[in-house]
């Protein structure tokens, strides 16, 4: 994720939020950088289901419930990371950790940005087969045997985009495994593979996660990794053999957070569960709504937990 190269997320724009070129608009927006932030607030969107979920849900209640404009712009977590720092973003709603160097140097040095608090969801990152195999193989789900597998997998472990910020290279390289990660090239075409792997029992190793909508319709069996033993450390910013469950984390620009206004309030407030970020998700992704449309859908139906969300509301 180091380029504006994001095709699935570009030129959708629906109910009055817009989703501009994360490119064009992040570059605009660089002229304001530093001035009081306005009727406007720019929140990134990363590329994946849960994370545009996030973004439309908390853009469409700031535009309808609050009366505040917002730009939703498509940016890799490197490229959201130095938006909050310059001003050109506000919010980046969901983030998992993969780049501990970022909130180094912007939050504890430069303090150019504000952790908001968790999301509410609770992440979950594995290396997976389909289960149908290893109810067929179940030795394969003990990582000390995964060198006899490695031929049936053609040496690949599967990632969606090379770009996402893993630490599998690392994990391989630790355990002495006969493996390489291999990019499926986007989301989409992991989701693909996952699919047509757990219909038909064909050997797979992939690196997936939680949350997630499509683990309400097909059955994957995580690998066990060893937890911390044979020199991996602890601290997943550098080796970790297992990844820890996660509770990805919520960051503002400092301006915009210290300004104390409704949509900042908002922004803190908003925390919400692994199961109604996944409806969204799957609302966009498998049943074809626009994330705006979905955002709709989702906030008529649960009008009591975006009550508590809005500032002054929760009296």
């Amino acid at each position: 994720m180091r380029n504006c190269r994001r095709a699935l997320i570009s030129a959708i724009a629906v109910l009055g939020l817009t989703l501009s070129s994360g490119c064009a608009l992040l570059d605009e927006r660089v002229a304001g950088a530093g001035e009081e932030p306005g009727e406007r607030i720019a929140i990134a969107v990363p590329d994946w289901p849960g994370g545009q979920a996030n973004a439309a849900v908390a853009g469409y209640v700031l535009e309808n419930e609050l009366g505040i404009g917002v730009d939703l712009v498509p940016a890799d977590q490197a490229r959201a990371w130095d938006g909050l720092n310059d001003g050109t973003v506000q919010a980046l709603l969901e983030d998992w950790g993969g780049l501990p160097e970022k909130t180094e140097l912007y939050v504890r040095q430069k303090r150019s940005v504000v952790d908001a608090g968790e999301l509410g969801v609770t992440g979950h990152i594995g290396w997976f087969v389909p289960k149908r195999f290893s109810d067929a193989r179940p030795d394969v789900l003990d990582w000390e045997n995964l060198n006899d597998f490695a031929e049936d997998f053609n040496g690949e472990l599967l990632q969606a985009d090379a770009a996402y910020a893993t630490f599998d290279a690392a994990i391989i390289e630790e355990l002495g495994l006969e493996l390489t990660p291999v990019a499926a090239g986007s989301e989409s075409a992991l989701l693909e593979s996952i699919t047509e792997a757990s219909r038909t029992g064909a050997p797979l190793l992939t690196y997936w996660w939680q949350p997630h909508w499509l683990n309400a319709e097909v059955e994957m069996a995580e690998i066990r990794l060893p937890q911390h033993t044979l020199g991996c450390q602890s601290d997943p910013a550098t080796v970790a053999c297992a990844y820890p469950d996660l509770s990805p984390r919520k960051y503002l620009n400092a301006a915009f957070a210290q300004a104390d206004t409704p949509a900042a309030d908002f922004l803190r407030a908003f925390e919400w569960s692994t199961d109604d970020q996944n409806e969204v998700a799957r609302l966009i992704e498998a049943e074809g709504l626009s994330p705006g449309a979905a955002a709709e859908r989702w906030v008529t139906e649960n009008p009591d937990q975006v009550e508590r969300w809005l500032p002054g509301r929760d009296d």
